[in-house]
């Protein structure tokens, strides 16, 4: 190591030289093709025995089709599926190679321990937490916990809390118009979604602050930007590159203010906990960030470390639930057939139960008693989620120690575990006709046969359904995420009609690795629903 170390220095002079006097993509190129060469050179790692998919040619070098992966994962885990969708083949991306296993691997997969084989591993490490700030996330599972052992058991009391918050926030973040206006939907889901998890994490203090929405709908983008950055060149120059980042230091900054937010609720729950302490009676919000306090070790209670899990916490919950919102909304733009059967669907529902407005309390229902009923937009978002995926390889896993899988396929210790989602959601083996956009696809199913009712839900996980991952490591907050889904579109078709701009259609689909995301300039139309 000492030895490879000095013979990089001894480069390093010569080459800052060249790179002054280079534009900045051609320095970024340079500095991959050496970075690369250098680590093939100095820093061999053990393969997989899988076939590696996408190489154009013999002769075309690593580097430039870890490149070619960035923007185009799609096509080369797409042809690969293809051509050995019944055996594993690896891709490679630039900080690392994925095995991409066929689906039969799925129940093996799901039988071995997460010691062994860590969804967690995986997904924090696609964020880089040693260099983003976020190292105490990795060796904890707190916030995981958190939700699986306090926000799930009592679901839909955290969904009530939730969404009678927006009778706080609708007003601010949703257009109200009685003409057509554009609107970036995506943006408006983020930030209803921030409002809403801000109260389930933690509370009123948070949810009604509006430097807090904006880091947490910020934090994000600005993490993903961070982590991608800072992935194009291998582990061994981090200490270098990082510094080269502006992501990086907005959330560095995200997580100064965060801190100084936390410390404050975190001061307040002590001073809480010491007065209960002599009997005195206290009235407190029931917020995830309390269960933790309650139940964390002192090191994982600290600021600088309950910060980071909280902002990852908004990361996930936000994210990926406003893309799938917005993806549900463009779908019903590019089918408007479907709008007013889903319409129809809620306002059944609503002469029941009330409106969907403020506060359903008010009207004497539950979200719970919304959610069982909302089926057929349950279907929609299922059908949306198998065309509009947000990964296009899920679920993941990372392998910390060498592991055999049957058929002799050998998986080192390090690698990343994936499944072809999309390509497997795509495949007629595995839904018919799938090309065809059919929101009903899982309601049929469910009204097939009585002991179905219960199955072919949206948060539920199942071999033809991993928008959430699969097995017990599955994503922990889906049940949290639907239910919140299903009451906000409930409100939106309720309330609005929406349409494409003239001249638009659906929007495309870009990627970065293998993650997926509209078309930033897409915006659809909406304005309040005609009544007689």
């Amino acid at each position: 190591m000492v030895k490879n170390t000095l013979q990089l220095c001894l480069l390093w002079e010569p080459l800052s030289s060249l790179v002054d006097r280079l534009g900045a993509f051609a320095s970024t190129a340079l500095l991959l093709v050496i970075s690369w060469s250098l680590s093939v050179i100095f820093w061999p790692t053990e393969r997989p025995n899988a076939p590696v998919a996408g190489y154009r040619s013999m002769f075309e070098p690593s580097f430039l089709l870890k490149a070619r992966f960035i923007r185009n994962a799609n096509k080369i885990i797409g042809d690969a599926y293809k051509t050995m969708r019944d055996r594993p083949f690896v891709v490679r991306r630039y900080d690392l190679d994925f095995v991409v296993l066929p689906v039969k691997y799925l129940e093996e997969i799901r039988l071995i321990s997460y010691k062994k084989l860590s969804s967690r591993g995986a997904q924090v490490g696609n964020l880089v937490p040693d260099w983003n700030g976020l190292d105490g996330v990795v060796n904890s599972n707190l916030h995981v916990e958190a939700v699986r052992r306090h926000l799930n058991p009592d679901l839909y009391k955290y969904v009530d809390y939730g969404y009678n918050e927006l009778a706080h926030g609708w007003a601010d973040e949703v257009p109200r118009t009685d003409d057509w206006s554009l609107t970036n939907i995506e943006e408006v889901m983020r930030r209803l979604m921030a409002r809403i998890t801000a109260k389930i994490f933690m509370g009123d203090t948070a949810s009604r602050d509006p430097s807090w929405i904006n880091i947490s709908v910020g934090f994000s983008v600005d993490l993903f930007e961070s982590s991608f950055g800072i992935k194009m060149f291998p582990p061994w120059t981090y200490p270098f590159i990082v510094w080269l980042i502006p992501a990086r230091y907005r959330v560095r900054r995200q997580l100064a203010a965060t801190r100084q937010m936390v410390d404050k609720l975190l001061q307040r729950l002590n001073d809480a906990q010491a007065r209960r302490r002599q009997g005195e009676t206290i009235d407190e919000e029931d917020t995830l960030l309390n269960w933790m306090v309650e139940n964390g070790k002192p090191w994982e209670n600290t600021v600088p470390q309950m910060a980071a899990r909280l902002c990852v916490l908004a990361m996930a919950s936000i994210h990926t639930t406003a893309a799938t919102l917005a993806n549900v909304v463009y779908e019903l733009c590019a089918h408007p057939e479907w709008i007013p059967v889903l319409q129809e669907e809620i306002d059944t529902i609503a002469q029941d139960l009330g409106k969907p407005d403020d506060n359903l309390a008010s009207e004497g229902s539950t979200s719970k008693q919304w959610c069982e009923r909302l089926e057929k937009l349950d279907s929609f978002i299922m059908e949306s989620q198998r065309h509009n995926p947000v990964m296009i390889l899920n679920p993941q896993r990372l392998a910390t120690e060498p592991i055999m899988l049957s058929g002799g396929v050998y998986i080192p210790a390090g690698t990343r575990l994936a499944f072809a989602n999309h390509e497997h959601h795509m495949d007629p083996r595995t839904h018919p006709d799938p090309a065809v956009f059919d929101p009903l696809r899982s309601y049929r199913k469910r009204h097939a046969a009585a002991d179905q009712r219960h199955l072919h839900l949206a948060d539920q996980t199942h071999p033809s359904a991993l928008s959430f991952g699969y097995g017990n490591q599955a994503c922990a907050g889906r049940h949290f995420a639907v239910a919140v889904m299903k009451l906000i579109m409930a409100r939106m078709l309720y309330e609005f009609d929406f349409r494409f701009p003239e001249g638009q259609g659906m929007p495309e689909n870009r990627y970065v690795d293998e993650n997926v995301y509209k078309d930033l300039g897409a915006r659809v139309e909406m304005k309040r629903r005609a009544r007689g």
